[in-house]
């Protein structure tokens, strides 16, 4: 019989998805009981985007980097609880930053209370992580330390917007790596690390993971104009609509040619809800996807790349099967 999916990705090997899933298991509870507080309502907001649910990929990332040292070594839970963790933290700042309403379809923390609500609560996890840390080593709160000072470098480049001069691409894809692409390279480091694997090993895995990152946040841009339809878990045009210029946008409007006239018109700012379905259908027949494209099979490429070295055992299977899911998912 075929094993599970585990996080949208078919593990070829059972042996390893049972794992991963006892794995994911026993990071749901550590991650539950972490955030627990005597104060009743402290529990309720820290719990509040936990409940919601989640696919805990960056726990999954932890999981299989450490396949190659010892999987069942006594910090990989743990470290894959702070990486929950800091990502949770980091969704109830963003909500509060973006005014969300929603998130992981229920009302977004800020909606259900108020936006200081949100930030503390968002503070209170990132130090419920910090005291996990405590346990794990000083060289695994270096990685945390500079790991968050990214996230934030990524939060305060994307807020400020490309600087005079700057090419807006590279802005872009520097901001992603930032934002997107640390954290998830720290799953790796975090999992190899924890689990004793070679120095080489740590260092290919979170090179890997980082360009996965970059990688699945490319592919969430092109998803955004490719998808026909919500069935593929996103709005088509969402980005559109809220004026966010992601790499296919950026892409048109560098270009002067006068077949993307009328294109770049209608993205000079956030697209008219009357305007969407012309901006899909000129943008999907536009180069720039392909270009957006080939900028993503770059970073897979780049993963690729790194993840070949490693030691042929399940786990490096199913790092280049998510390298694959990541490209047929964007449409």
């Amino acid at each position: 019989m075929a094993a599970p999916p585990v996080v949208d990705l078919p593990f070829v090997d059972e042996r390893l998805a049972q794992d991963v899933a006892t794995g994911l298991a026993e990071v749901e509870k550590l991650l539950r009981s972490s955030v627990q507080s005597d104060d009743a309502f402290v529990t309720e907001a820290s719990k509040h985007l936990i409940e919601a649910g989640g696919k805990r990929f960056r726990a999954m990332l932890v999981l299989l980097a450490a396949q190659f040292g010892s999987p069942g070594a006594p910090g990989v839970v743990p470290g894959a609880v702070v990486i929950e963790l800091t990502h949770l933290a980091t969704l109830y700042h963003d909500d509060v930053m973006d005014e969300a309403r929603v998130r992981r379809g229920s009302p977004s923390a800020n909606a259900r209370w108020d936006n200081t609500v949100a930030i503390l609560t968002g503070d209170y996890l990132f130090a419920q992580a910090s005291e996990i840390l405590a346990d794990l080593g000083a060289d695994i709160i270096r990685i945390q330390a500079q790991t968050f000072s990214r996230l934030v470098r990524g939060q305060i480049r994307e807020t400020i917007g490309p600087r005079p001069g700057e090419d807006p691409v590279a802005h872009y894809i520097g901001v992603l790596a930032d934002k997107t692409g640390s954290l998830i390279a720290t799953s790796g480091r975090f999992g190899a690390l924890l689990s004793g694997a070679s120095p080489d090993v740590v260092e290919r895995v979170t090179r890997a993971c980082e360009a996965i990152g970059v990688a699945w946040q490319l592919s969430d841009d092109l998803l955004d104009v490719a998808a026909e339809s919500v069935e593929s878990g996103k709005t088509p045009g969402t980005d559109l609509r809220e004026g966010i210029r992601t790499l296919p946008v950026l892409y048109v409007l560098a270009s002067d040619g006068p077949e993307s006239a009328r294109l770049r018109e209608l993205l000079a700012g956030p697209v008219a809800e009357g305007d969407v379905e012309e901006t899909l259908r000129l943008l999907r027949a536009d180069p720039a996807m392909e270009r957006a494209r080939a900028e993503l099979l770059a970073w897979t490429d780049r993963a690729r790349q790194d993840l070949a070295a490693l030691p042929d055992i399940p786990a490096r299977a199913a790092y280049l099967a998510l390298c694959d899911y990541v490209v047929e998912r964007s449409g």
